[in-house]
């Protein structure tokens, strides 16, 4: 017979461990099944670690809405939690005089989103922050900033299971279907147990798509084709030369090969855009040369001997090279039929950032 349980959230990255610590905060009885055997093994943890200030997403879009509910509520909560961040601010940079009616279209995309901390500067403006920098205009973001996502997810780990939540690593899914009174989970290997859940949360990342697309019922056209934009990062030896995080104009699948800081203060280069089919974190170094191209072009004085491969990430992605810009999908039982489910889609950047609103809209997801 199978065990009940009122809530199974999957994954436990940095949104399925948000949004643990939201229902069992709420008064749900609540179970995380890992398949992994630790915390935020995949996309949580292998990114740049930005709170992201809310620029650059479609205005009206979720991705812009829960950015910015949910940068508040982060700094909020890294403030009374005591968990590491920065907000060391952020320039996008125009290179060429042809970049700089980019500029000015993030800038007004920024302020259709609520963005109004940003900041237009001249070149020679931003040099006098960032004497190594080259570029003609920038924009300036004070309200951008880094955070420690493991510290960050131990501490929803920490809230969720203090709210009465368990977790239960090396624990994959291997199937879902539909039982009198909720959804039949089958967790773990050769000899699986099978739980009855009446609430089921589909933060997989990755592999939510094919979570989603193994569920008894589950109309297939509402089940994203799943791809895969794989991240390089090259990490910096030394100094870093900039004291903020730097950005080029956005390119197609991605923002740009950025630098970006650690907490340390160390910088890092990435993330490029590497379709790939299938999902492996190996860093390809034959793109090194392009990565210099592309940081020359606003820090002429790179040495690159001093790159080195450091990691890579994979975005959830959920439209292809060559279609226009995903949004995050936050898909009830209104939406596909499946009582009892929630299926998040497509939970990329700025997902770190907007984790805790997404855990909100999850909750009220349930909320007759």
């Amino acid at each position: 017979m199978a065990n009940d349980i009122q809530c199974v959230v999957i994954g436990a990255g940095v949104v399925g461990l948000a949004t643990a610590r939201e229902l069992a905060r709420a008064g749900y009885e609540v179970v995380v099944v890992e398949q992994e055997a630790a915390i935020g093994a995949h996309t949580s943890s292998r990114n740049s670690e930005v709170i992201h200030a809310g620029i650059y997403y479609a205005p009206g879009s979720l991705m812009a809405r829960l950015c910015l509910q949910g940068r508040e509520r982060l700094i909020d909560y890294c403030d009374t939690r005591a968990v590491p961040y920065s907000l060391c601010g952020k320039l996008i940079v125009a290179v060429t005089d042809d970049e700089v009616a980019v500029l000015d279209r993030i800038a007004d995309r920024a302020r259709q989103n609520g963005v109004t901390n940003l900041v237009s500067l001249t070149g020679a403006e931003a040099r006098q922050m960032e004497p190594n920098l080259r570029c003609v205009a920038a924009l300036l973001s004070s309200g951008t900033g880094i955070v420690d996502s493991h510290q960050l997810m131990l501490s929803f780990q920490g809230e969720a299971e203090a709210a009465g939540a368990m977790v239960a690593f090396s624990s994959p899914v291997t199937g879902l279907r539909r039982a009198s009174g909720g959804l039949l989970v089958s967790v773990g290997g050769e000899d699986p147990v099978e739980v009855r859940a009446q609430v089921v949360i589909n933060s997989a990342g990755l592999f939510a798509p094919g979570v989603a697309a193994s569920i008894e019922g589950m109309p297939a056209h509402l089940v994203p084709k799943p791809y895969f934009a794989r991240g390089n990062y090259f990490v910096l030896s030394g100094k870093s030369p900039f004291s903020r995080l730097v950005y080029p104009v956005p390119v197609p699948g991605g923002l740009g090969t950025h630098v970006t800081l650690d907490l340390a203060g160390q910088a890092r280069f990435g993330p490029d855009v590497e379709w790939i089919e299938r999902v492996d974190y190996s860093v390809n170094s034959s793109r090194l040369p392009r990565f210099a191209e592309a940081i020359r072009r606003y820090w002429p004085g790179l040495d690159e001997s001093r790159l080195h491969p450091g990691y890579a990430g994979i975005r959830p992605k959920t439209a292809g090279p060559d279609e226009a810009p995903q949004d995050f999908v936050i898909q009830g039982s209104d939406i596909h039929g499946v009582s009892g489910l929630v299926n998040l889609f497509g939970i990329e950047s700025p997902g770190l950032t907007a984790s805790l609103a997404i855990a909100e809209c999850v909750v009220k997801h349930l909320t007759p």
